[in-house]
This record gives C-alpha cells, structure tokens and sequence, in this order.
C-alpha cells in the first residue's frame, strides 16, 4: 500500500548553512516523494536559517536554545536556563504539529526537538555532515531511529544497527553553472585561471587578511583571477582597507571582491581552484563540482572536525590543508602559485575530488524516511 502524500514532516537544523542546506535539500526531496505535505522548519531567530530557509520557500518556526560553553561561565548558567526553554518550545510545537516524522540536520537547535519527538513516540532521524561527530548527535543516536552518515569514518561513532551511510545532501543546481556564462555574468577573462575564495557563511578574518596580500601582489601582474567572498560581517573591512592601500577593484577587472554569493554555482563554475574552510557542506559542494582545494580547517569548530574533514580530502589527494596557525598571506599565495599553474596537478587534484562523490545521496536519504513514515 503507498504511503500517504499528506505527510507532516519538521526539519530541526541551524546556525550555519553547513546545518541548513543539507536539510533544504531532503526538504526539497520530501515534497517531491510525498506532494501535499506540510513541512516545516525549526530554527532559531539568530542563525542564516531565518533567511535561507525562507528564500527556499519553506515555514519556519523559532525555539530558544544556546550551546553551551565548555568552561563553567556565566554564560554556561545562561545556556541551562535556555535548555529549559528549549523543552518546553519543542514539546508544545510537537503536541500542536503533530509530525510524522522528525529529522535533525545538526546544530544546538537540532537537539531538543529531535529529542523530545523520539521520547512522544514520534518518528526520528538525523543527517551527520562531518567526519567527527559532535556531542548532540552522538547522544541523539540513541534515542532516534536512523543515523545518515556522509562518511565511512563516521560508523564508528554510532550504533551500526541504525546507521546508514548516504553522503551529504547538495543542493541540485550547485553543479549547474555554466562556465561561458558564469565567466560574462562576473565579468573575467576565459584566458586565465580563477582562484575562489570564501571562508564559510560567516566569513573567516584571518583569511581576508591574507587575501589583502595576495591582491596587492596580483593587482598589476594579472596572474590570476581572485573571486573571494569576505562574510557580511568583514566585507566593509575588508573594502576599506583596500581603499586604504590605494586599490581600486573597479578598476583592475580581475579581483572581485562580495560579502556573500547566493548563486555560489556561478561561482564554482568559473573557478580552477578553491580556497575555503573545512565545513562538510563544502567539502561535498567540492567533490560535486570536482574542484581542487586549499582547505584552512577552523581551530574552533567543534570537536576539531574541519581538522578531520580536511584531513580526509588530503589523503584522498583532492586537497592542500594549511592550518590557520601557520597561514599568512606569502604561503597561500605560494601554496596557490604551485596548483594553479600546474595542469597536471589540477587536472588530477579536480578527479580526486570527483572520484570522492557519493551517487544518489538524497535518494538513500528520502528512501529511508518513506519506510518509517510509511
């Protein structure tokens, strides 16, 4: 007997579009399998989810919820007192939503709905994106009925009776640019190569400091094209200071400079190289595209899992991992320097990256939610 179509589906998942994209995508997937469902998103009312989330066309609601710190701090008592706000939040929106199903994406706001839907009988299941776990996955393992993993080394973690390994979610059109079109929409030249450059959705300032020397170092040579994507918080900086230093972008042509790309298949569609943090969404959007990477893991991520996640692309010969401790301007652009000019190295770099995609994630994913809400 089919599944019914009019499902009742909650996605919890925030923060960072690390946390928010995959789950947009088995969104995306879940409204195609099951046509009149209801679904919604729990969030909170400070990550990119109230925007993301949003522009993807799909309702949010907001709970209260703070991570906690891992030293004993005011702003520890702090986080207890929003983890009792976060129960009550996510028992009232489970008894009023009535879901059949409950899927965590990761993230603090994950934790309470997730939780608190396994133990009112509601079906539960959480995506991992990253190599190493953190802890709210780890302890929701064992209270929800399926664990997605995005990697081998990840099943070590969590109990093996329960845990599928299906790769990260992408969004469809990130591999869609096209790069005759992409290379005239962002104005630069098809004769020579582009580097890309971000440093995950909130931006990465000891990044842009080493971008400013690389741009003061290529903005007469034309060595190379530079699209690198500062963060909303460091964009006015980062322009300022290039003001500061007598650098016109408008006038060089080949150095763009933008706080955030939306339509970031554009720009994975013109670039040779990327440079970006470690963050499991990118490593997938990287492998999708099949691009070569200079990988700067963040020291503050959680459980260190950028180190594992960039480690991972290392071995696998699809990336250059240099630790933010020993990043400066002079070794990124000679890091840069040795790939972009090497055809060979590109060429085999690019395949590694290929060679790591998953096939038919989101259908691994959407075929094992329909046989628990079936």
């Amino acid at each position: 007997m089919p599944p019914k179509k009019n499902k009742k589906i909650i996605l919890a998942g925030g923060g960072t579009g690390g946390h928010i994209y995959p789950a947009i995508a088995i969104a995306t997937g879940l409204k195609q399998e099951f046509p009149d469902s209801d679904i919604l998103f729990i969030g909170t009312n400070k990550g990119l989810e109230k925007e993301l989330v949003k522009k993807a066309g799909f309702s949010l609601k907001t709970i209260r919820v703070k991570g906690f710190q891992r030293k004993l701090s005011f702003d520890t008592i702090m986080s207890v007192k929003e983890l009792a706000f976060s129960a009550i939040d996510s028992v009232n929106i489970i008894k009023k939503e009535k879901p059949d199903i409950v899927i965590g994406t990761g993230g603090y706001v994950a934790g309470p709905i997730v939780f608190f839907a396994s133990l009112m009988g509601v079906h539960t299941a959480i995506h991992e994106q990253n190599v190493t776990p953190g802890i709210t996955n780890r302890i929701l393992s064992k209270f929800v009925e399926k664990v997605f993993i995005s990697f081998p080394d990840s099943l070590k973690y969590f109990p093996k009776n329960k845990t599928v390994l299906t790769g990260n979610p992408v969004r469809n059109e990130i591999t869609k640019g096209i790069r005759s079109q992409a290379l005239k929409k962002f104005g630069l030249l098809s004769n020579i190569p582009t580097v890309l450059c971000f440093g995950g959705s909130q931006g990465a300032a000891r990044l842009n400091d080493a971008i400013l020397y690389i741009i003061n170092e290529i903005k007469d040579t034309k060595r190379f094209q530079l699209i690198h994507i500062t963060g909303i918080n460091h964009y006015e900086k980062t322009i300022d200071l290039l003001a500061n230093k007598g650098i016109d972008l408008s006038k060089l042509g080949h150095i763009i400079i933008r706080p955030y790309i939306h339509e970031m298949q554009d720009a994975y569609a013109v670039a040779d190289l990327v440079i970006s943090r470690a963050g499991a969404l990118s490593i997938s959007e990287l492998n999708a595209c099949g691009k070569p990477a200079i990988l700067i893991p963040l020291p503050t991520a959680a459980n260190r899992h950028q180190d594992f996640n960039a480690k991972f692309m290392e071995e696998n010969g699809a990336a250059i991992v240099i630790s933010e401790a020993s990043l400066s301007g002079e070794k990124l652009l000679d890091t840069i320097s040795n790939i972009i000019f090497d055809q060979k190295r590109l060429h085999q770099m690019s395949a590694a990256s290929k060679n790591l995609v998953r096939e038919d994630v989101l259908e691994k994913i959407l075929a094992e939610i329909v046989k628990l809400v079936r």
